[in-house]
């Protein structure tokens, strides 16, 4: 014990104390406080795993109405006792409460060593209770709620767009997207950051930052998931009333005359005298006053019927920008601004006089 003996301090302590003995006590009582936040943390996870939460009679109740199978009442509450929830049936009342927790689920227990039966019950889960992004009214957080199907927009580092991808295979664990092979071999693009971003009509335009972990047996591009999105809402875009000529090339090649009826830097509405179903494509041709002409593709949102009475053999379909819009946006943002300012400027001089 002599070699303790230039460490610890003198006992019983002098006054004033020796300061390494002030350090010592300090220590202790760090230690002391650490263990006993310790030991509270688990006891309130010991009581998460094992006593009944709030809510329970209430969760028990929607679950029942759900008709979930066993496996899939285990996999819930597995995924709520493992949240940060107090209420356990707040996880069946909003999507994004439910993708939150199976967030942290999945990065506790890391995804890619939870069992698939595990992780098919989660998917069946989402589906019954309908919190999908085809469901209009749920909250999108995590691109696990995507549909196979789905239009995605890719920006590679480089800015160049690769258009017309889209989601070809997902599970909970990654999904896949499809590439063209207009900017080069595909595994090329393996290790590499991609931009992707997702346009779920009248609602946002969501986009994340994703590496190429892999390629698929089709040469897809396969990405992890993410639950870090950023969202833009497509109501921010002002939208203006026009009644531009527009010419509309189909994919087919066939070319019909029509009226651009509104615009935003966001989607338009085009009148057509022949009806359009929600995503077609095709191209539209059209001059932006002071700009000069516009080629720009769309993708038909949603075909509102002939309800425009200043050109009643119109159909009116909203629609929105696809492909490499992203300079004829850049110039109907400066279109508008200058519409804008020119109103204002209008009615000041109307107020004046």
């Amino acid at each position: 014990m002599e070699w303790l003996s230039g460490w610890l301090p003198e006992w019983p302590p002098k006054f004033p104390p020796d300061p390494l003995y002030l350090v010592w006590a300090a220590l202790i009582i760090f230690l002391f406080f650490a263990l006993f936040a310790l030991w509270e943390v688990h006891c309130i996870n010991r009581r998460r795993e094992h006593e009944e939460m709030f809510g329970t009679q209430v969760f028990d109740v929607k679950v029942a109405a759900f008709g979930f199978s066993d496996k899939e009442k285990r996999t819930l509450d597995k995924i709520i006792r493992m949240s940060s929830f107090e209420n356990k049936d707040a996880i069946l009342n909003s999507s994004g409460l439910f993708e939150q927790a199976v967030t942290t689920f999945y990065d506790v227990r890391n995804v890619f060593d939870v069992r698939d039966e595990t992780v098919e019950a989660v998917e069946r889960l989402r589906n019954k209770m309908n919190f999908t992004a085809s469901n209009p009214l749920s909250e999108i957080y995590s691109t696990r709620q995507f549909n196979v199907g789905d239009r995605i927009d890719l920006f590679p580092e480089n800015g160049t767009l690769i258009k017309r991808s889209e989601i070809v295979w997902r599970t909970e664990k990654e999904w896949a997207i499809t590439y063209d092979g207009s900017d080069g071999p595909a595994k090329s693009f393996v290790g590499r950051d991609i931009r992707i971003r997702w346009t779920r009509p009248d609602d946002a335009i969501y986009s994340t930052t994703l590496q190429i972990r892999r390629l698929d047996d089709s040469a897809n591009f396969v990405l992890h998931h993410s639950a870090d999105l950023d969202k833009r809402q497509l109501r921010r875009w002002v939208r203006e009333q026009v009644a531009f000529p527009v010419t509309a090339i189909f994919e087919n090649g066939e070319t019909l005359y029509g009226t651009l009826l509104d615009l935003s830097a966001g989607g338009i509405m085009i009148g057509l005298p022949k009806e359009c179903y929600p995503g077609q494509h095709m191209r539209i041709q059209f001059e932006l006053p002071s700009f000069g002409d516009e080629d720009v593709e769309i993708e038909i949102l949603r075909n509102l019927g002939q309800k425009n009475k200043d050109f009643p053999n119109y159909y009116c379909l909203t629609a929105s920008f696809r492909g490499k819009f992203g300079w004829t946006q850049e110039r109907v943002l400066q279109y508008l601004f200058e519409l804008s300012k020119s109103k204002k400027e209008s009615k000041k001089w109307v107020k004046q006089v």
